[in-house]
């Protein structure tokens, strides 16, 4: 029995699933924390700094990675930390700000992209110092050279693999999912 939720089950019938050891739980709720304190930290100092919250970051991160500056909405999904209603209200924030517009994809009329503008790149740039200076104080400055590489190890076992590199536009290999 789980020590850290005596008498929780007792209730349920858990013929076929196994509960989680002690060891699994406090990795498990060590795991949580850790996200919850980071993602807080790095929003509240974006936030507070600059008015941009973490989500709006990485859509301009992502955008700024990508061939012409511009994903498919569905592929940017894949990429971002919210889902993809919470991306579809996101970018229509970020388009009222003038951080990102829509695209129509010439090769499939039900494809839509979001694209970069000048004045997004410009936010970005205004407000990667904030948000790397976070990440280290919050993250890589807690953890000397070889730990860096074992959690870089451990996260990528978890994240699996990144999402495959789109097309880029005109390139004639038809790849790419519709937005």
């Amino acid at each position: 029995m789980c020590k850290y939720l005596p008498g929780y089950y007792s209730d349920m019938t858990m013929s076929s699933t196994r509960m989680l050891t002690d060891r699994e739980l406090r990795a498990w709720r060590s795991f949580l924390r850790a996200h919850a304190r980071v993602t807080r930290a790095l929003e509240a100092e974006l936030v507070a700094e600059h008015n941009l919250s973490l989500a709006e970051y990485d859509v301009l991160v992502n955008l700024t990675q990508a061939p012409d500056r511009r994903l498919r909405m569905t592929d940017l999904a894949a990429r971002v930390l919210i889902s993809r209603s919470g991306l579809t209200r996101l970018v229509d924030r970020m388009e009222r700000a003038g951080m990102v517009e829509r695209v129509s994809c010439p090769s499939d009329a039900r494809g839509t992209f979001a694209a970069l503008t000048d004045a997004g790149y410009q936010r970005l740039r205004s407000t990667a110092g904030t948000h790397l200076r976070g990440v280290r104080e919050h993250v890589t400055g807690q953890f000397e050279g070889q730990e860096l590489d074992r959690l870089f190890e451990l996260m990528s076992r978890l994240a699996g693999p990144e999402p495959a590199e789109p097309a880029r536009m005109g390139d004639g290999t038809g790849t790419g999912s519709r937005g």
